[in-house]
């Protein structure tokens, strides 16, 4: 595994993509899971969900939130599945990315997930 940076330390939960993607096609959604994993101490009650308003370049396709339920204390962790789709071209930042404490009204908004890259024009466009 990676050694955590101090920000994801200071966090309750944290926001990680699982074999991001390095590069995106214009306009084609991708799946991108991404791991929740909450290092409370205690279980908490989580919705996952994208800012669209703070989201450039890439846009989520489809419903931008996800119910989590109840998430573990100590490392409890689930997967959510978020299609990400590239309205423009070049090196792009996903981020955005905020995870709410159903149960307090919390926000723990996270820091850009992963940086994409995204070739100007489309290849073959799968059939």
């Amino acid at each position: 595994g990676k050694a955590k940076s101090d920000i994801d330390q200071a966090l309750p939960v944290t926001v990680e993509p699982m074999e991001p993607p390095k590069t995106l096609c214009l306009a084609q959604p991708k799946a991108v899971q991404f791991l929740i994993v909450n290092h409370s101490s205690k279980t908490l009650n989580l919705q996952f969900q994208f800012r669209l308003n703070q989201m450039n370049g890439v846009a989520v396709c489809g419903v931008s939130f996800k119910n989590l339920g109840e998430i573990p204390a100590n490392g409890g962790s689930t997967v959510v599945s978020i299609k990400l789709i590239a309205l423009v071209a070049g090196l792009l930042r996903v981020q955005g990315c905020c995870i709410l404490d159903l149960s307090s009204g919390m926000e723990i908004p996270q820091p850009p997930l992963f940086h994409v890259f995204v070739p100007t024009g489309s290849p073959l466009v799968e059939q």
